[in-house]
């Protein structure tokens, strides 16, 4: 697998097999421990920029980087550097002082990675939906750009997802994986389901997702879903019956997502949530499932999103999870490094 010197905006951007391979990779770099990568960003620098906040993406971003060998720029966008606009055309007489045009090409000349988290204001979809920030990062950059969740997908938390899907089951391809919308106090973005449903028809899920009507993806995301599922010998099919998408399943992967008949209108959204109060994971879903494990992204709101039952039980995955996201981008870093 070669993807030395290539961008990574989405899992879209790999082949089935450069997917598989790279998860491979993650796999077998986190059994033969620390050092089974080399060093192949000795004497390299990256810059990590942060429009928003983290804790799992930070670390583990870093990490990799320095037991690859590397030295982290960390930059936080707005608190001490400028703050950066990316739309062409438009008058800069506001708050924002510096473009991304002239940034970008900046820091390519320090730099040899970019990595960008730039979440969505959740105010219009379609502009979300093209994912302007990074795509305009990656547009100006001559160096690798890397997605560390923008405004529609959140590819590394992907990686690890299949990854560890892989390591409890053996393999990605053929088992039934539930996406289920969850309630939540306040909308939230698409990134992190939007990847891993991707990347599960990808690796060749029987992917089902649940969602209450109004929560359900767009026509176009379904098209692109099926159309990789069918490439990959896997499914997708989507339902407003949470309980009936757990039965048998493998894998019930819980995140909470604005809806798009609400989109940029949080109070109404807030308002149509209040009836899916009850879609949360607890031990009488799991128990339908085919001995299956819970997962999530994280941070998870406890007894809201998931109960504490489940969260802390042994069907639980999610420490194991974001484990993961350490081993899954330094395999990713190695291969857009590697000889």
């Amino acid at each position: 697998m070669s993807l030395k010197g290539r961008s990574f905006l989405s899992t879209g951007d790999l082949t089935p097999a450069e997917l598989d391979e790279l998860l491979d990779a993650a796999l077998r770099g986190k059994a033969e421990g620390r050092g089974a990568f080399g060093t192949p960003m000795a004497g390299k620098s990256a810059a990590l920029v942060f429009f928003n906040p983290s804790l799992r993406t930070r670390v583990s971003m870093s990490v990799a980087i320095t037991q690859l060998g590397g030295h982290v720029m960390p930059l936080e966008i707005g608190a001490g550097t400028w703050d950066l606009e990316h739309r062409d055309g438009v008058v800069m007489d506001g708050t924002k002082v510096e473009h991304v045009k002239e940034a970008v090409p900046v820091l390519c000349q320090y730099v040899d990675l970019i990595a960008v988290r730039c979440f969505p204001k959740l105010a219009n979809y379609e502009e979300d939906k093209a994912d302007a920030m990074v795509a305009s990062f990656a547009k100006h950059a001559t160096v690798p750009v890397v997605n560390l969740e923008s405004a529609f997908y959140h590819p590394c938390q992907a990686l690890a997802d299949m990854m560890t899907i892989k390591e409890r089951f053996g393999a990605v391809k053929g088992k039934k994986v539930v996406l289920s919308w969850a309630y939540h106090p306040k909308p939230l973005p698409h990134a992190v389901p939007n990847a891993f449903a991707l990347a599960a028809a990808q690796c060749g899920a029987d992917l089902t997702i649940a969602a209450p009507s109004e929560y359900q993806p767009d026509d176009a995301m379904l098209a692109a879903l099926r159309a990789q599922a069918t490439a990959s010998g896997g499914s997708v099919r989507t339902t407003s019956d949470q309980q009936s998408a757990a039965e048998g399943a493998h894998v019930i992967y819980a995140k909470s997502w604005a809806s798009r008949a609400f989109y940029g209108d949080a109070t109404s959204d807030l308002a149509c949530r209040q009836a899916y109060r009850s879609w949360r994971v607890d031990d009488e879903l799991m128990q339908l499932t085919n001995d299956g494990v819970f997962m999530h992204c994280l941070p998870a709101r406890r007894n809201v999103v998931v109960t504490d039952g489940v969260l802390d039980g042994q069907h639980s995955v999610v420490v194991q999870q974001a484990g993961n996201r350490l081993h899954a981008q330094k395999a990713l870093l190695a291969g857009i490094f590697g000889s």
